[in-house]
């Protein structure tokens, strides 16, 4: 059957809601629209992703997603495709990197620019735009810029106001992975719009699936308030990470450490990792600083203390390593966080990498959650490894994410062999 035309809105004034960019944020988003009733087209530019996704089968791993997915996709209500159609409104829901790593990195915005030239075409006159990607502060006011020039016979807020005949808003995604279906529909959302008009209307949107609060503020507040919550993470993390590094210096267990320290009623200390991964709090810091360099003093220096981790990590391992007349090491998980598939960004991965390149032992790598290893390791000729015999060949044991299934191993099987626990679980 023919996909239904644009305008043929509900109460809520949309008929076709469009997705662009269908990763771990944009499938669960676009899915769930899609539960509430609404047709959805995502798009992508992959399209390996746009066929998986139309036969219900979801290319990122989230609990609950797969379900979802095959029962909108068989209703009817989501399709996913490389080409945008028109719709009612367009919520931009694609990466935005670091477009060079470490102090020095400043926002790649291209994948952003790219979706905005390609929906162009077919905007219309009431069409609303929704940036959803985490943004350096300024990113909707440079969108709605770039559409006008694209689209001379429509009007954009800067330049109309209220009269603008399109409206543009951003709406930062404020979901973690492993309960984004949960977070998508309950996490209080804040809604910052180029004019009143423009967050109004993005809030109507929203308050489609919505059940948490949706507050409104203008568009570079928005884009601030997503940037400084996963700032004020990296600064705690950062604390922790530098207490680490400071108790083995010292000879002191950091995690006695931080229990002690939490016994007081108004300390809430973190606890210490192999340094920060993810797609927003190890990237989205670097933007506050790129743009106030001068000023972001203490978010640069945690940035630099939880990019430095995984050094000192790996520092430790080939200490210990040393020790072995010929070391054979168990690495355990390859993810950002526990229990997800997750490897954007993540310390483990540079961790696993830098002691491959330097050849400090045989590496038996294991993640459970994935079902190859990323390029960068497979080219250093590493291979995925099942956790009961990884663990069992080991002579060192190599503690990354605390993954459930780690957790279960006896501390029998360990007590022969040296073990580096990054995340004080063990």
């Amino acid at each position: 059957m023919p996909p239904a035309s644009p305008g043929c809105a509900g109460t809520h004034g949309f008929g076709r809601v469009s997705v662009i960019g269908l990763g771990y944020v944009g499938l669960p988003a676009a899915a769930v629209f899609a539960e509430h009733g609404v047709e959805v087209v995502g798009v992508d530019t992959n399209p390996e992703v746009v066929a998986c996704i139309n036969r219900g089968q979801p290319h990122v791993g989230e609990p609950r997603l797969d379900a979802l997915l095959r029962r909108v996709v068989e209703a009817g209500r989501l399709r996913a495709t490389t080409a945008p159609e028109p719709a009612d409104a367009f919520i931009i829901a694609v990466p935005t990197p670091l477009a060079r790593a470490g102090e020095a990195g400043r926002p790649d915005l291209s994948h952003v620019e790219a979706a905005a030239r390609a929906i162009a075409p077919v905007l219309s006159a009431g069409t609303l735009v929704v940036v959803e990607s985490t943004v350096p502060v300024g990113t909707t006011e440079r969108v709605a810029t770039l559409l006008a020039g694209l689209r001379p016979d429509l009007t954009f807020p800067p330049e109309a106001g209220e009269a603008a005949s399109v409206q543009v808003a951003h709406c930062p995604e404020r979901v973690l992975p492993g309960q984004v279906l949960h977070e998508v529909v309950h996490t209080p959302r804040v809604i910052g719009g180029l004019t009143r008009r423009c967050a109004e209307r993005a809030a109507s949107l929203y308050r489609i699936m919505a059940q948490g609060e949706c507050r409104l503020t203008d568009a570079r507040t928005a884009e601030l308030a997503k940037l400084a919550e996963n700032a004020y993470r990296d600064v705690n993390i950062a604390f922790a990470n530098e207490l680490s590094l400071i108790c083995d210096r010292l000879g002191i267990d950091v995690w006695e450490l931080i229990a002690l320290a939490n016994l007081h009623p108004r300390v809430d200390i973190l606890q210490p990792g192999p340094g920060v991964g993810g797609h927003c709090i190890a990237v989205d810091p670097w933007f506050i600083v790129a743009a106030s360099p001068e000023e972001a003093r203490l978010i640069r220096t945690a940035r630099q203390v939880n990019d430095a981790k995984p050094q000192h990590v790996c520092a430790r391992v080939r200490d210990r390593a040393a020790q072995l007349k010929r070391p054979v090491i168990a690495c355990l998980g390859l993810s950002y966080k526990k229990d997800i598939d997750d490897l954007r960004e993540s310390p483990a991965v540079e961790i696993v990498r830098l002691l491959a390149e330097e050849r400090v032992g045989e590496l038996l790598v294991v993640e459970p959650h994935i079902a190859a290893l990323p390029p960068e390791l497979a080219r250093l000729g590493l291979a995925l490894h099942e956790f009961d015999q990884a663990v069992e060949r080991a002579n060192l044991v190599l503690l990354l994410v605390d993954h459930g299934r780690f957790l279960e191993v006896s501390r029998d099987t360990l007590k022969d062999k040296i073990v580096v626990d990054t995340r004080g679980v063990w």
